[in-house]
């Protein structure tokens, strides 16, 4: 049987909910109507009905719109400088025992679902930069969990293009030398963080460390890399955040994008551009960008 993911959605008739995309199809799940971060509040007794799920034989959604999956996480963690390719681009010399580095973006403001606008600044000089990355969901309440055992923490992975406004990341006037990045300002910009279009369970999942990623601006590939670049695996980052702060249901962890940035080449988004993402077969994240209005 193909893979199939999970996806929120809504539709004419009632509010949102949790569905399954399969094979092009939105199909119902056998469990009670419920948000799909509810569902994941619940992950261990929801994976044991959904590994015996067969959608080939659910009932089809029609005229539905597909939704930012989780709505909202109550965290989202990113990785940054993850990949060994984006690295060299970047001209970063990181070895490959170096702690994992992480940031926060703010979750209820940040991020956008499947077809919704990338919002950017009116001023061209902010500079908005794509950075296509896997997102891992987590599954139960995780804090100082041992590497090897850290994928057990996982319900699913999904899509996140990590957008990054580059320039306000470098403070012209910093009060002191530990004030020189505004990450904030760089990476949590409202409307900035499409995430989706849905979550594959981890149970469909082989390797998280063996899946191609794709990028591509106007029809034009950007990206294209393989997690296997990763400096620190998903195991290796899900033990590392649950060490600095409790992981918890629903929470998301960016693992940082390979080479073919726009920064290294000058070339960034403008309103009017449409960005699409693929991680393997999860299916393909699509987002318009538009320019700030207020």
């Amino acid at each position: 049987m193909k893979p199939w993911s999970l996806v929120s959605f809504r539709t004419a008739a009632g509010g949102e909910r949790a569905g399954v995309m399969f094979d092009g199809r939105l199909v119902d799940l056998p469990i009670s109507p419920r948000s799909l971060l509810d569902l994941i509040d619940d992950w261990p007794e929801a994976e044991g009905i959904l590994r015996n799920f067969h959608p080939v034989d659910a009932d089809e959604v029609l005229d539905a719109e597909l939704l930012l999956p989780l709505r909202y996480p109550r965290k989202v963690l990113c990785s940054g400088a993850n990949y060994r390719s984006h690295m060299r681009e970047m001209k970063v010399n990181r070895p490959d025992d170096a702690l994992p580095y992480f940031f926060l973006k703010p979750p209820t403001t940040s991020l956008v679902g499947p077809g919704a606008p990338i919002v950017v600044p009116a001023d061209p000089g902010a500079n908005v930069d794509w950075e296509a990355e896997l997102a891992v969901v987590i599954g139960r309440r995780a804090r100082h969990v041992k590497e090897s055992e850290a994928l057990d923490y996982v319900a699913g992975y999904s899509a996140i293009n990590d957008i990054s406004l580059r320039g306000p990341h470098r403070v012209q006037h910093p009060i002191g030398e530990p004030f020189q990045w505004d990450w904030l300002a760089s990476k949590g910009a409202d409307q900035s963080t499409p995430l989706g279009p849905g979550i594959r369970p981890a149970f469909l999942v082989d390797d998280p460390q063996r899946l191609d990623l794709r990028l591509w601006v106007n029809g034009r590939l950007k990206q294209e890399a393989n997690t296997s670049d990763m400096v620190v695996g998903v195991a290796a980052l899900i033990a590392a955040a649950s060490d600095l702060v409790t992981l918890e249901p629903g929470d998301v962890i960016a693992t940082g994008t390979p080479d073919g940035v726009g920064l290294p080449r000058g070339e960034f988004l403008r309103p009017g551009d449409i960005v699409e993402m693929e991680i393997a077969d999860f299916g393909r994240l699509t987002n318009p960008v538009v320019v700030e209005t207020s």
